[in-house]
Formats: C-alpha cells, sequence, structure tokens
C-alpha cells in the first residue's frame, strides 16, 4: 500500500548563493529520501521556496543600494538553475514572496489571536541613534551569554544553536553603523509557546525513529522551559499584520517562512488545479512528514512550528525531522562573511554533479559533523567511482558490447559463485531501501550499494572473462549475465544519489524511459537476454590530483 510523504526542506535566504554546507545539510538528502519514495511508488510531495522577507535580505540590499526585492529575485533564479543543474527535484520551489503565502500567513497569524496564542506587549528593542530605526534580530551581533562567541546575532547563536534575545547579547553592536545601539520600549505579538510546552514534551519523548541528536536536543530546549516570543518587528519588508493599526509593523521572518511548507504545498495544488489536493498530506492520519534542514534549524521544526501547528489546529505534525549536523569545509567551519565555502554556481560551472552528490552523502553528517575536503573529492571521485562503480560497468558493458554483438548475453547454467553474487544484490538492495527509508543515508551508500559494487568486481575478478573469452564462450556469457544483472541493481539503487549517471547506465543497457518509471523493485529477470546494448562509454571521469590543491587554493577567492 502506498504511503503519502511530505518532504518539507529548509528554506534558503534568498541574500546569497548556496554553499556545500546548505546542499549537504538540506537538499541532497532530501532529493534522495523524495526520488527514492517516488520509485517505491508513495505519493510524494517535496516543497521548499526563497525566504525572501528574512533581514540577510534587507542587510544585503542596504550593503548592494538596491531593494530587497531586487536581491531576491536575483537570487531566486539561481537557486533555481542550482537546483536544475544539481538534479534537486523539487515538486515546488517558490518563495515567501507571493499573494498566497501572504494570504496562508495572515490566516495563521488571524487563527492563533483568536485562539489567544498571540497577544501584544511592550519590549525592549534595539535602537539605533546613527541609524535613527529600531535593529530587527540579524541587525545586530554581539557575544553570545552561553558559549562566549563573538558574532552571535540577535535571534541566534549560531555557534551553540541556542535562540536568543538581543538583549543578552554582551558588547550589543549595530551591523550597520558600528554603533551601540540603546534599548527603547515598543509594542510587539507575542506567541504563547508556554502554553505548548508539556504537550511537546509529550509528542516528542515517544519519537523513537528520531536522530538521537535531534530528540535530545529538543527535549533539553523544552526542560530548560520555554519563553513567549515576540512575532513581530518594527520593519518595512515583509507581510503586514492582518489587524487594524498596526501598519509599522510586519511578521517576523522566523514566524511566517516556516508556515511556507504550508503556502508551497497549497500553491502546489492550486496550480495542478486541484485545490484541496494538499490535504492530503496535511490533514490525512496516514500521511508522513519529514523536514531536512541544518542542526541550526532544529528548534524551529521541532519546538516552535509544531506549537504553531498545535495552536491553530487541523494539521499534522512532523513525523520525523533528520536534521544533519554540519559539514565544515578543510577542517573549519564554513563561513559565509569570510567567504570560506564551495559555492554550488561555481561548483556547477565546472564539475558534474553526481560526484558532489556522492561525496556528500558518503560523508553526510547525520550525526555528527564531518567536513569536505578537495582532496577527499578527488579521491572518492578517483577510486570509487571511477575505479569501482565506473570501472566494473566499463569493463562488463565493453566486453559484452565487442563479444556479444552488442546485445545481453544468454548465460548458461549459474555456478554457487554466480548465484551467491545474485543473492547478494537482493540482500544489500533490500538493505538499502530499507536504510533509505530511516534517513540513513551514508549506510545505505557505503554498506549496501557500493558495498555490493565491490563484491561485483571481486566476482569479476575470480571469473576473468577477459580470458575465458578466448576458450569457454558460455562460461563467459554466464559472467558477464551475471555482473551485468548485478550492475542493474546498483543502477537502480544508486538513482536517489546518482541521477545523471543513472539515466546514462539506463540508456546503456539497452532500457527506454526514465530510470524511476521501473520503480522500486529489483529481479534478476529485469534484464533480458538479446536485449540491444548502446556502445559504452565512461560514467565517470577521473580527475587530476593536483586539482585538489588548485581547489583548495581558490577557497575564499570566489563568491
Amino acid at each position: 500500500m502506498s504511503e503519502r510523504i511530505l518532504v518539507a526542506v529548509a528554506w534558503p535566504y534568498a541574500n546569497g548563493s548556496i554553499h556545500i554546507g546548505q546542499t549537504a545539510g538540506a537538499y541532497v538528502p532530501a532529493d534522495i529520501f523524495a526520488r527514492y519514495h517516488r520509485m517505491k511508488g508513495n505519493d510524494v510531495l517535496m516543497v521548499s521556496g526563497s525566504d525572501s522577507h528574512g533581514t540577510p535580505v534587507t542587510l544585503e540590499a542596504e550593503n548592494r543600494g538596491i531593494s530587497p526585492e531586487e536581491v531576491f529575485e536575483h537570487y531566486h533564479a539561481e537557486f533555481l538553475d542550482c537546483w536544475d543543474r544539481l538534479g534537486i527535484s523539487f515538486d515546488l520551489f517558490t518563495s515567501t514572496h507571493t499573494e498566497n503565502h501572504t494570504e496562508i500567513a495572515q490566516d495563521i497569524f488571524s487563527q492563533l489571536y483568536e485562539n489567544g496564542y498571540l497577544y501584544t506587549k511592550t519590549m525592549l528593542q534595539p535602537y539605533s541613534e546613527a541609524d535613527g530605526r529600531f535593529l530587527a534580530d540579524r541587525y545586530v551581533e554581539g557575544t553570545c551569554p552561553h558559549c562566549d562567541f563573538d558574532g552571535a546575532r540577535g535571534d541566534q547563536c549560531d555557534e551553540c544553536g541556542r535562540t536568543l534575545d538581543a538583549q543578552e547579547l554582551i558588547g550589543i553592536r549595530s551591523r550597520l553603523s558600528g554603533d551601540t545601539p540603546i534599548f527603547k520600549e515598543t509594542e510587539h505579538f507575542f506567541l504563547k509557546l508556554t502554553a505548548f510546552e508539556d504537550e511537546l514534551l509529550d509528542w516528542i519523548r515517544p519519537q523513537a525513529h528520531w536522530r538521537p541528536n535531534v530528540k535530545n536536543f529538543s527535549i533539553g530546549y523544552l526542560e530548560g522551559g520555554l519563553q513567549d516570543r515576540p512575532i513581530t518587528r518594527d520593519i518595512e519588508w515583509g507581510i503586514p499584520v492582518p489587524l487594524d493599526g498596526y501598519d509599522g509593523k510586519r511578521i517576523y521572518v522566523w514566524f511566517e517562512a516556516v508556515i511556507g511548507y504550508l503556502s508551497a504545498s497549497r500553491e502546489w495544488a492550486t496550480r495542478r488545479g486541484e485545490p484541496d489536493r494538499w490535504k492530503d498530506f496535511w490533514q490525512s492520519e496516514d500521511a508522513k512528514s519529514f523536514y531536512f534542514m541544518g542542526k541550526d534549524n532544529i528548534p524551529f521544526h521541532t519546538v516552535i512550528w509544531p506549537a504553531m501547528l498545535l495552536g491553530y489546529g487541523g494539521l499534522n505534525l512532523p513525523y520525523d525531522v533528520p536534521a544533519n549536523e554540519y559539514m565544515n569545509l578543510e577542517g573549519m567551519k564554513l563561513s559565509t562573511s569570510r567567504s570560506w565555502a564551495i559555492w554550488l554556481p561555481d561548483y556547477l560551472d565546472r564539475y558534474d554533479p553526481d560526484p558532489l552528490r556522492y561525496v556528500i552523502a558518503a560523508g553526510m553528517p547525520e550525526t555528527s559533523d564531518s567536513d569536505f575536503s578537495w582532496t577527499e573529492y578527488v579521491r572518492r571521485n578517483n577510486d570509487e567511482l571511477v575505479a569501482t562503480f565506473g570501472n566494473l560497468v566499463h569493463r562488463v558493458l565493453t566486453m559484452s558490447y565487442r563479444n556479444f554483438d552488442g546485445v545481453v548475453p544468454t548465460p548458461g547454467r549459474l555456478d554457487d559463485d554466480s548465484q551467491a553474487l545474485l543473492d547478494e544484490a537482493e540482500r544489500r538492495f533490500r538493505e538499502v531501501g530499507e536504510n533509505l527509508a530511516l534517513c540513513k543515508f551514508r549506510a545505505a551508500l557505503m554498506e549496501g550499494a557500493m558495498a555490493l559494487a565491490q563484491a561485483a568486481n571481486r566476482y569479476l575478478d575470480r571469473k576473468a572473462p577477459w580470458q575465458t573469452a578466448k576458450t569457454d564462450r558460455i562460461a563467459t556469457a554466464t559472467t558477464l549475465w551475471t555482473a551485468m544483472t548485478v550492475i542493474n541493481c546498483l543502477k537502480k539503487a544508486l538513482y536517489p544519489y546518482l541521477p545523471f549517471s543513472g539515466e546514462k547506465l539506463h540508456a546503456m543497457l539497452g532500457f527506454e524511459g526514465s530510470v524511476a518509471d521501473d520503480g522500486w523493485d529489483w529481479s534478476p529477470t529485469d534484464l533480458t537476454s538479446g536485449q540491444s546494448l548502446q556502445k559504452p562509454a565512461p560514467l565517470f571521469q577521473k580527475l587530476d590530483e593536483a586539482i585538489a590543491e588548485q581547489e583548495t587554493e581558490r577557497i575564499g577567492q570566489q563568491r
């Protein structure tokens, strides 16, 4: 029986290019997961969009002397291009700057207000006399009171992940003028998070399928005691408060951006001409929603967004939040301010997408921080993609194409060695699916698919068809058919990770259509003897080892 799967992916601020850390944190794992479930025949909806109203967008606009809308539109177009080139298969990648999103965000605001979960209170906000205005959270920075990190923002510390109030910052300063702001009173709307503390704890504690880091962080966050949070700000760029008398205030981004998952789902349904279709993913008891993001966004998706959903009523809570830890770069934390990053558009201009998807998945920071280095990128490309998987494919298809008239050979009786490899393929394929369903992407890849590729190479070395081709045509045909059958299994198992290479291999094996069309099933009978093969060509390109040093030197120079 098919499942309904909502894949909700973090919304990037439309103030700069996507970097490899974001790609590893949310976008590649979400796409692997969505592709797997589509192949399973499940009803999948994968949505995200550009966060166009965040203060990072207005900061970038002020720095460049252009409007926030111009900044957002530039990077939104760039994001769409990157997703297409990297193979991130969104059903809809929209933005928060749409009438649809505005209407839904205002509806949730209004309903929470009517239900008694929003209230107004006068609070102190940083005000810059030099700038002549109130400063939203990201317009100020200082030292975190919890971990002493100098560079914490007025809403959150990226070093320790704690959410903050600007008044907590030590040595607070304006990011515009550098002056020390004063604190002035201003009235704002607050979300009554304290009303949901016990209910959220009761919901999270039984979630045995959550990653331990996500579950433990969320429980600790709640047990530390929630505080009501302001959800409006004195800014001009954003969604207006839908109540009379608050013309100068906007709904703050951390509140309205998470609503994007819902508004994007409804926009997708409307675009399909099925305006109620979103309900299948948000109101059906059998629907499951998975939220993909980096660990800095955990509390917004395990505490704050669920509180909003509870307060609004009638919508499903997250089923799982498989948030990743950080992927560092060359042993150091990524830093956009220092440009210590690999920018996705720059990478895609010069390299193929599948090797990056593979390297990210092989070192995915699922339970602890991991590291990306160009040395490791080149090694994995050359040793694993080219020498292990690519060489297996090229050897088998080239020998078959040359020795058996360009068709899949007809095997003789399988010996124990050949049958054992097919049995291992069946087991590994099943394990890949099980791990993908559990969001264990690294294990599915390395302990499942790539372990099978290694086993197939060992089998080929033992059988040495390049030698038996001269003396025993039936034995050679049996060996090549067995290896090619396993390659067809690997094609499916690796497709969620390597969609571009998977389609090339699918065509070379003589199949029509897409790999995804065949579903998540594999049988040795899928490959038909006598089936015409395309002339083989290498799936991957070996890289010069000097590239690692050259690319490492480029870090910090590109933006």
